[in-house]
């Protein structure tokens, strides 16, 4: 029997977990196969783990504080997945994607192809037309990778759908805690990389997720400047701390520092930065086919 441990974080979006939640039971898996669900509740208000332990009794449901954020909760059902049981794959999910009836078999299948000794990114597109990519993997600078039918090789990747074979986990790890929330998936990819460790985005779409376009607070020049130095320092804005870190450790000194001298410089003045940049991937999505 091969197991698969399923790792998600929430916090107050009771509809949309359980939805995720019930896209995953219905998974199409091969025989033999049995998966586990370890959900961090990152201190949510709304329910949220109470309708998840009333509706499906068997996800492991693990307490966190309200200051993990996506990354640290991710490492935190891992950390507990990983002392329970010998898992033969770890699988990344966002509780926003919904999962198509055979994403994990299609994703078990792309991984047999690399001999379960690679990472495999699940590709998702939009909810409502299906014909746009907007969570992949990555290559250069930020150059998304649309699914084409065969493994294509990425540096980095989104966390919304990966699947993390044990032989990738006993090399690379777990996520670095250093980051709370959005680019302790990116961190994972590079470190994987560096380690030897390939990356490869699915060979089709394997779930539906919708991208969040809107300017982030903290640059956006319809909010005061107090609303935007909050949103600033929140691991839900820019956190420059967390990405000076990680830009020091995959791109040195100098492109770390010219980075953080950005930030602050659209944070001070976020009008001439309130145009979205047609090439950049965090604003814009790519068509399949195009």
């Amino acid at each position: 029997m091969k197991r698969i441990a399923a790792l998600l974080t929430v916090y107050n979006r009771c509809d949309t977990t359980l939805r995720c939640l019930r896209e995953l039971e219905k998974q199409k898996l091969p025989q033999g196969f049995i998966v586990d669900i370890y959900l961090t509740d990152d201190g949510c208000t709304d329910g949220t783990p109470q309708r998840v332990a009333s509706e499906y009794p068997y996800v492991h449901i693990i307490k966190g504080n309200g200051n993990l954020y996506w990354n640290r909760g991710m490492l935190k059902a891992w950390e507990i997945s990983a002392n329970n049981y010998y898992y033969d794959y770890y699988l990344w999910l966002n509780d926003d994607t919904i999962l198509i009836p055979d994403a994990v078999k299609i994703l078990l299948d792309n991984s047999k192809k690399v001999n379960n000794k690679s990472i495999i990114v699940g590709a998702t597109s939009d909810v409502k037309t299906h014909s746009i990519v907007t969570y992949s993997g990555y290559k250069g600078d930020k150059i998304r990778i649309i699914p084409n039918g065969k493994l294509q090789l990425c540096e980095y990747f989104n966390g919304n759908i990966v699947l993390i074979p044990q032989a990738v986990y006993s090399v690379v790890g777990m996520n670095n805690p250093s980051y709370s929330h959005s680019i302790g998936d990116f961190d994972y990819g590079l470190r994987a990389k560096k380690k030897g460790i390939l990356s490869y985005v699915s060979t089709m779409i394997v779930g539906y997720c919708d991208r969040h376009n809107a300017i982030p607070i903290w640059c956006n020049s319809n909010y005061s400047l107090k609303k935007r130095w909050i949103s600033f320092r929140s691991p839900l804005g820019a956190a420059p701390i967390e990405y000076f870190i990680f830009d020091y450790r995959h791109k040195g000194f100098i492109k770390a520092s010219c980075r953080l001298i950005t930030s602050f410089i659209k944070f001070i003045f976020p009008r001439a930065f309130n145009r979205k940049s047609k090439n950049d991937p965090m604003y814009f999505n790519k068509k399949i086919n195009s």
